[in-house]
């Protein structure tokens, strides 16, 4: 299937393996027969972006100037849409939205959509205390009536420490205790697991949890870029 010929720009590093499984995922759903029929794609990966959760728990860098500088030069580069492979990062990005001048594909709302077609009852919210903390999904799942839960204190510790073992590449870990975390869940309420972290989607296909208990943040965006860049243009 041929592209629309619109260019996606990509602002990643958050982590570096994070932007890297969303670019395998870009290249693996696309629904081209070869190489001439993928998507135009620059992939902006900029690692020194200041830590978001430290930003909003523990009053460290704003990364809000170099998130916009980074989303700037993809445009400036010719970029025609654009994505951050971040969840957290878009508390910040709420901020700026209509200051981008073309469109964002948003992975929050991306991966609510997918949450919704998955199962529209709702599903277990995991993410960064950061994201937890600012109620982001939640606030972006009232507005269009969908229902999250949310982990316990203790699990939502857990959680947060296991993406950090897998920026450290520590995977093998990060994915055992992530299993432990998800059986728990379900234990009390079987619904999806929203792994709304882009390094969680790495630790859920590591611990070999069930594809259809799972929506990753990174294909939920992938997918959304991948219907920007093949739907036909007006």
């Amino acid at each position: 299937m041929k592209n629309n010929g619109l260019t996606l720009g990509v602002l990643g590093g958050m982590g570096p393996a994070a932007s890297a499984e969303f670019m395998r995922l870009l290249a693996a759903k696309a629904p081209a027969a070869c190489d001439q029929e993928h998507p135009k794609v620059i992939l902006y990966s900029l690692p020194q972006i200041p830590d978001r959760t430290e930003a909003i728990l523990c009053g460290g860098a704003d990364p809000t100037p170099v998130l916009k500088e980074g989303l700037s030069k993809l445009v400036s580069w010719g970029a025609d849409r654009v994505c951050v492979t971040c969840n957290t990062a878009h508390y910040f990005i709420d901020r700026f939205r209509s200051e981008i001048p073309v469109p964002l594909v948003h992975i929050v709302e991306e991966t609510i959509r997918c949450c919704r077609e998955r199962n529209p009852q709702g599903a277990w919210l995991t993410a960064t205390t950061g994201t937890m903390q600012t109620g982001l999904f939640q606030e972006h799942a009232r507005a269009c009536g969908y229902r999250f839960r949310v982990p316990t204190e203790a699990q939502q510790q857990e959680i947060h420490s296991l993406i950090l073992q897998v920026k450290a590449g520590e995977l093998e870990a990060a994915a055992k205790r992530y299993r432990a975390v998800c059986e728990a869940l379900w234990a009390e309420e079987r619904l999806p697991i929203a792994e709304a972290c882009t390094e969680l989607p790495i630790a859920y296909t590591a611990a070999g949890l069930p594809a259809e208990l799972g929506v990753s943040s990174l294909e939920a965006l992938a997918d959304g870029c991948l219907r920007e860049l093949y739907q036909p243009l007006k």
